[in-house]
This record gives structure tokens, C-alpha cells and sequence, in this order.
């Protein structure tokens, strides 16, 4: 499983002026960034990040060719790798604390010449969607069992900030997160439950062990699947029907909606239509959750619709909004309103931490399911770039509690 092609090292004149012209940028970047880039190991300090350039022509033939997808496909085809000693997490978040000024003014001002446009054919349409969920969340649930907690959730954990973080478990972390969702949702006895995308089933059994009648869809197979097995096991099967069903084609009324990480995979040209879902399924006076990973809203403008390395490699037709995107998305195509924002952001470094980990000591376990030494490096490249984003408040994690007002009275005629 060797995952997309990399970009081709360019040799043709063209190529090579590409090239010059990012190892130009690259060394004005370097200027701000605390972190030694060197082509002889054994010159890496412990108390410095340092990464070991390979193959400088094959990074910068990259560079030049595709900024947003270098970075990582250069790890991945073996052009840098972390000094020996030396975190991956550790080596990026430098890079990532220096997201909005590690260019000088003038270069910033141009970057959009450079990007990429997002692929048309990784649109969320309907079939678009199961695609591009099938691409990452089929590949097998052996795989994510390898390195997930028990609770097989692939979210943010909710970690206790009244004890030490190392003393708590991932699984009572994850069930924290879980519990708390369901609580700003009012989720309770004889709740009527929508949640947008299932996951391996954790919520919709923790909402059923509540009392609530729960619909929860997914379009992965995988998934589905797994999550119908949960829930017999755990003879809850009577209060929860799990749909292989897109949002936009649910029915009924619903007291809450839940939705954990999934409108990351909605697409910016789709999020009316997802927050239109939820307005509609929500019956009045009801209250929705949407957990989201975040960019700073000018993070947001500037990167929106480009393509880098994560949609190439890992969630093809992904999108983060910002909060305020979401509050936009809301006021202008729904009655929802956005009642509060709860933001977690370390916490989901920790997990990706903890994540990576347990993926790298699972190796020889995945490597038996198939994968290949590639995706390896891509799967560890991309938890590591996850982690670093968080630790350095370049992204963040929001539970987005919505409420849908009451209709008013009607007024005699």
C-alpha cells in the first residue's frame, strides 16, 4: 500500500529555476526559525531541533514544485529526517510556530501565485464523499485498532486539567471528551440522537447507556460494521440504528444532534448544506454539538480551497473552517446560533502524542495487515505534523455548542 505518487524531481530548466528559487525562500525562512538544518549528523545539538538534509536537490526540485506537499513528501521519500536523537514532532513545531511570519511581507503576499487548487475530483459530492471516507477510514479496522485506545475513538481527547496529564489514561480521556459532548447536547433519557459519523460506535453507545434512541451514519463500511458488532455485544442494538447513510440524505426529527470531527471532511463548498442538515433535523429548541478542528480565521482565508501534503495523502477533499467560519456558515444558511465554544487544543497534541507512539511500537503488527515501510513514514509524518500544529496554537480543537431557537407563537389572523 504505497499510498499517491510523489512529485516528480524535476531535471528540465524550468525545474532547476524552481528550484533555486525555493532554496532561496527556504534559507529566508530559516533565518526565523530555530531550528538547524545540516547535511552532517554528527553536528546536531542536543539542545537545538535539527533536521539532516539527504537529498537537497530532491527536496528543493520538490519545494519548487509544490510547497504545500514538499514538506511531507520530502520526509516520507527519504530527502530529510530528523537528526538522530531528535523528534519529528519536535524538529516541525518550530516550522509551525512561524506559520504566519516565517515569510518576509512581500513573499507572503505572493504565496497564493504558488498554491494548488483542490482537485475537482476530491469534491464531496455524494459519491465524492464515500471516496474520499473509504480512502482513510477503510483501510482497515485492524490497522486503527493497532494504535487507538480501547474505546476505538479517533478524535481529540478531553483530558482532566486538575491532575497530572501522564497519570490518566487515553480511554478515560476519550470517554471524557465523549461525555462531554453529550452533556452540552442535553443527551439524557429518552433523547432523540443524530450523530454524523459513527466512528467505531463509542458515542452512540455511551448516549444509548444514557437512555437515548440514537440514528448514527457513516459512509464507512469498516465502521459501520464494527459499530453494529459494539453495540450487540453491549445488547444496546434495540436503541441504536446505524445507517450507511450521508447526512444529507437523513430523515426525521431529532432533540440533538452530535457531530465529532466530521465536518473537517464536509468540504467549505458543502458546509451550508451540512449546517443546513442539522437546522433541519433539529426539532425547535434543540441543541447540536459539532466538534472541529480549527485554523486562526486568517489562517483560514489565506490557505482555504489549496492543496497540500494532508489532502494529498490522508483526508482527500478535507477543509478546516475557523469558528467564525462557522458562525458565518450558520447566520447566513440556517436558524442555528452559536451558544458557545469550548477549545481544547493541547489536549489534541497530547493525543496525537500518545497516538504516534503506540503506532510506531504497533509497527510490526500493522506491517502484517500489509502496509508497506511508505506508509509507515507517511502515517508518522502525519500524526507528527498534527502534533506539532496543535503544540504550537497553529491549529485547534472546538466543541461548537448550536442551539436552534423555538419557533414563536403564531400570531392571529
Amino acid at each position: 500500500m504505497n499510498g499517491p505518487a510523489p512529485i516528480p524531481v524535476r531535471t528540465h530548466p524550468v525545474g532547476r529555476a524552481r528550484a533555486a528559487a525555493a532554496r532561496t525562500v527556504m534559507d529566508q525562512v530559516l533565518r526565523k526559525v530555530d531550528v538547524d538544518v545540516l547535511t552532517d549528523p554528527a553536528r546536531a545539538t542536543a539542545g537545538r531541533p535539527a533536521i539532516v538534509m539527504h537529498d537537497p536537490d530532491s527536496f528543493y526540485a520538490r519545494l519548487g514544485a509544490s510547497h504545500k506537499v514538499a514538506v511531507g513528501e520530502g520526509y516520507t521519500e527519504g530527502d530529510w529526517s530528523p537528526a538522530p536523537g531528535h523528534d519529528l514532532a519536535a524538529v516541525l513545531r518550530p516550522f509551525a510556530e512561524r506559520l504566519g511570519d516565517g515569510l518576509p511581507r512581500p513573499l507572503r503576499a505572493m504565496r497564493h501565485l504558488a498554491d494548488q487548487a483542490l482537485p475537482r475530483s476530491t469534491r464531496n459530492t455524494l459519491t465524492g464523499s464515500r471516496r474520499n471516507i473509504e480512502a482513510h477510514y477503510d483501510l482497515s479496522n485492524e490497522m486503527f485498532a493497532a494504535f487507538l485506545d480501547p474505546s476505538m475513538t479517533y478524535s481529540c481527547a478531553l483530558f482532566d486539567e486538575n491532575e497530572p496529564w501522564e497519570d490518566q489514561t487515553l480511554t478515560d480521556a476519550q470517554l471524557r471528551k465523549t461525555d462531554a459532548a453529550l452533556d452540552r447536547a442535553g443527551v439524557g433519557e429518552g433523547t432523540r440522537l443524530l450523530e454524523i459519523g459513527t466512528g467505531w460506535g463509542t458515542l452512540a453507545i455511551r448516549a444509548a447507556e444514557r437512555g437515548a434512541e440514537v440514528v448514527t451514519i457513516t459512509l464507512s463500511r469498516e465502521q459501520a460494521a464494527y459499530a453494529e458488532k459494539r453495540l450487540a455485544e453491549a445488547g444496546l442494538s434495540d436503541r441504536v440504528e446505524v445507517r450507511l447513510q450521508d447526512y444529507r440524505e437523513v430523515d426525521g426529527d431529532f432533540d440533538a444532534v452530535v457531530s465529532i470531527e466530521m465536518v473537517e471532511a464536509v468540504g467549505e463548498e458543502f458546509w451550508p448544506t451540512y449546517f443546513g442538515t442539522i437546522d433541519d433535523r433539529l426539532a425547535p429548541g434543540g441543541t447540536a454539538v459539532v466538534q472541529a478542528i480549527t485554523l486562526p480565521h486568517e489562517r483560514y482565508l489565506s490557505t482555504r480551497n489549496t492543496y497540500g501534503w494532508i489532502q494529498k495523502y490522508i483526508f482527500p477533499g478535507g477543509a478546516l473552517p475557523s469558528v467564525q467560519a462557522v458562525e458565518r456558515a450558520c447566520a447566513g444558511h440556517t436558524a442555528l446560533r452559536v451558544r458557545s465554544v469550548h477549545a481544547f487544543g493541547q489536549h489534541y497534541a497530547e493525543t496525537l502524542r500518545r497516538w504516534r507512539t503506540a503506532f510506531l511500537a504497533a509497527w510490526p503488527t500493522v506491517e502484517e495487515l500489509g502496509f508497506d515501510d511508505r506508509f509507515r513514514r507517511i502515517w508518522e509524518f502525519y500524526l507528527a505534523y498534527c502534533q506539532a500544529g496543535f503544540s504550537a496554537g497553529a491549529l485547534d480543537v472546538d466543541q461548537i455548542v448550536l442551539d436552534r431557537p423555538p419557533r414563536g407563537p403564531v400570531a392571529a389572523g
